[in-house]
């Protein structure tokens, strides 16, 4: 079981100081947008993965014309009270603990609360770049097998200094790199390409079946979708890889293929999902691919993970917003946190449910 029982907040956004208890399974955070709902979400995220869930600057969440911010939560897991605190100093100083032992290494936390969170801001991982659904994938497994965030970081820094390599070799429009040096970095950046290959592969067999699985439920009806994953590493190993692609990489002063260019692909039938899905089939794919998220955490921990939902119901139809309601508040088990705008919204599909939640009006 894990079940946040409490959180403050001091100098965090824009709450001076606030305290919340939840004592239900499920929550709703209501209120006009702008009155903090989604910071809340944010407070929640942070404490599971000791970073903000939207790309802005850490220091961005201390409140204005302050120094310093504390987050603190207070967790049931598995009968142990846990508590979890993150603060930032008046010198900028940041410190992360788990029952007041603070952590060396902020990796270590990673995975100890897990926790899936669902944003409108999230279609970017539909119809964004490639990198979008990469950093998806490595998020769920770098929870999931430590060696795999490790080998992620490793690849991150040998690539960086591979392409560093290349640009400066550049000499008139010529590469001229030192060859022993670029094959130490080929083999090293082979091993890990390779590890974190072969994780993927294994992983995104079984995850993909979910997404497709959880999309049949939300939307009531099969549309056709398919997922696939994308790799140049199918047909060769990385050394292999960058051997073939040597010239290219120096024409472009960059590595042009490895796994830091893997791809989920998703089909309509067999046109591209991007072109062809609604609006609402892009929503049910999105919570789709999160509550496999969710399902494969749950498995993998043994434990249900809290689940953020932020705004989602926007530009949903009633039946995908029940079948939604029902499949993470009825079927599932774990502690769900929901803000929305409209209250008696929310109150009316969770009578129809007949799930208790707790309104908090902000």
């Amino acid at each position: 079981m894990l079940h946040l029982q409490n959180i403050s907040l001091f100098q965090y956004r824009n709450y001076s100081q606030k305290k919340l208890v939840f004592n239900n399974r499920i929550t709703a955070f209501c209120g006009q947008n702008g009155c903090g709902k989604t910071n809340l979400l944010e407070a929640i995220y942070y404490l599971s993965f000791a970073k903000n869930y939207f790309s802005r600057t850490e220091g961005l969440n201390v409140q204005h014309g302050v120094s310093g911010l504390r987050l603190e939560g207070g967790y049931d897991i598995n009968n142990e009270i846990v508590t979890v605190t993150h603060i930032i100093r008046e010198n900028n100083k940041k410190e992360f603990s788990w029952n007041d032992e603070e952590y060396k290494k902020l990796s270590d936390h990673l995975g100890k609360i897990p926790c899936v969170m669902i944003t409108p801001d999230d279609t970017e991982l539909l119809t964004g770049a490639s990198e979008e659904r990469r950093r998806f994938v490595d998020i769920i497994l770098s929870q999931l097998n430590y060696n795999y965030l490790q080998n992620l970081i490793d690849y991150n820094k040998l690539l960086q200094q591979r392409n560093s390599l290349i640009k400066q070799s550049e000499q008139n429009g010529r590469v001229v790199v030192d060859e022993n040096l670029l094959g130490v970095l080929d083999d090293q950046l082979s091993a890990k390409g390779d590890a974190i290959y072969n994780e993927r592969n294994i992983f995104l067999e079984g995850f993909l079946k979910c997404v497709s699985k959880y999309y049949n439920s939300i939307s009531g009806k099969n549309d056709d979708i398919n997922l696939q994953y994308n790799s140049a590493l199918h047909k060769n190993a990385m050394k292999q890889l960058l051997k073939d692609n040597r010239q290219k990489d120096f024409a472009l002063l960059r590595t042009t293929t490895g796994i830091h260019r893997d791809d989920i692909e998703v089909l309509k039938g067999s046109s591209s999902f991007k072109l062809e899905a609604s609006q609402g089939q892009r929503k049910t794919l999105l919570f789709a691919m999160k509550l496999a998220e969710w399902e494969t955490l749950r498995q993998a921990k043994n434990i249900d993970p809290i689940l953020l939902l932020d705004d989602v119901f926007e530009k949903l139809d009633e039946n995908r917003m029940n079948h939604l309601l029902y499949t993470v508040c009825k079927e599932n088990t774990g502690q769900v946190f929901i803000t929305d705008t409209h209250i008696d919204r929310l109150k009316e599909h969770f009578d129809k449910l007949e799930i208790e939640v707790d309104l908090i009006e902000l």
